[in-house]
């Protein structure tokens, strides 16, 4: 049984207009999504900005509230419980913020903000449990035990994330949402903190949804990637697989965007045209056609079915095998 199963998972928010500012249409910031997570599985999520990652995200920890679909966790429904059912699951989940700035209360010292979570669980019977397990936490992430009695405002920005991932660990999750930890520090670091959360995956055996747009990162650390495009996911595959045979055009084109380090290396660069489409008025058929360079007449018209494309790679486009002979 996988540790986590997302099921059809809808996440629409209301758009208020008119003088009476009255909700008549609906932002599908997530729109009909499935996934699976396995025990110690890092499952990647890349797409660019505003294509739903976060709130997807959010939505399987219940911080946003989904509109319709199933979230499965150790085969218990999520999406059906509230109040002190809900509270207790969430021990099992856990998320690291995007901003380890923001997401560190600054008027409170590092040692209270991870001892927070063991207090709210009554995982330390006492103050001296407590304050072990604490400095436990630190090391585990690389800082010291002196560290307890500082502000998050004396520490570099990896150092708050090393924080915000001690944070996490406390009440020793199952799960973790990674939010894109990274995207907001240097990138000598971001390799550091990466390399963190893959050795306590190792240790602690955590699964990850390890959210981001950067997708050299990803195919670091990630078993799976799943690929969002408008609030909906448009290919998945093994990391090593997705990176190097995309079957979808616009995976294809996010590959086509990472740099090369090999200066003798070429690759053909893919510029999408024209923006985004709305998620208010997604486009009929498939949600990508407006800017495919392959797309065809069916494409404007009927929507693609999620498919095995070959074993274990899956996709909703079409034209899927034609596009992977064209990359």
């Amino acid at each position: 049984m996988s540790l986590l199963d997302v099921q059809n998972l809808k996440v629409y928010f209301p758009v208020s207009r008119g003088p009476l500012r009255r909700a008549r249409e609906h932002l599908k910031a997530v729109d009909e999504v499935s996934l699976s997570i396995e025990p110690g599985e890092t499952l990647g999520l890349v797409g660019e900005s505003g294509c739903g990652k976060t709130t997807l995200g959010r939505a399987i920890l219940r911080l946003v509230q989904p509109t319709a679909g199933r979230i499965l966790f150790e085969g218990e429904d999520l999406s059906r419980i509230n109040g002190a059912a809900l509270r207790a699951r969430r021990r099992k989940l856990q998320i690291i913020f995007q901003d380890p700035y923001s997401s560190l209360n600054p008027r409170m010292r590092v040692g209270h903000i991870i001892g927070e979570a063991l207090d709210i669980h009554r995982l330390a019977p006492d103050r001296a449990a407590r304050q072990k397990r604490i400095r436990e936490l630190l090391a585990a992430v690389g800082l010291e035990a002196a560290h307890a009695d500082r502000y998050p405002h004396e520490f570099s920005g990896g150092q708050r994330q090393r924080i915000g991932i001690a944070r996490a660990l406390a009440v020793e999750p199952k799960l973790i949402v990674c939010d894109e930890p990274v995207s907001a520090l240097d990138v000598s670091v971001q390799a550091q903190v990466v390399n963190l959360l893959r050795d306590l995956r190792q240790q602690r055996g955590i699964a990850y949804l390890f959210i981001a747009h950067d997708l050299a990162v990803v195919e670091h650390i990630s078993h799976r990637v799943a690929v969002m495009y408008l609030g909906r996911i448009v290919e998945l595959a093994g990391a090593k697989t997705l990176v190097r045979e995309p079957m979808h055009p616009y995976t294809q084109a996010l590959i086509s965007a990472v740099p090369v380090i090999d200066p003798d290396a070429k690759r053909r660069r893919i510029v999408l045209p024209g923006d985004v489409p709305s998620p208010v008025h997604p486009p009929p058929g498939c949600p990508f056609h407006p800017r495919c360079p392959l797309a065809e007449d069916r494409c404007r018209t009927e929507a693609p079915a999620w498919r095995q494309v070959r074993p274990g790679h899956w996709a909703a486009c079409h034209l899927a095998e034609i596009a992977n002979r064209k990359s």
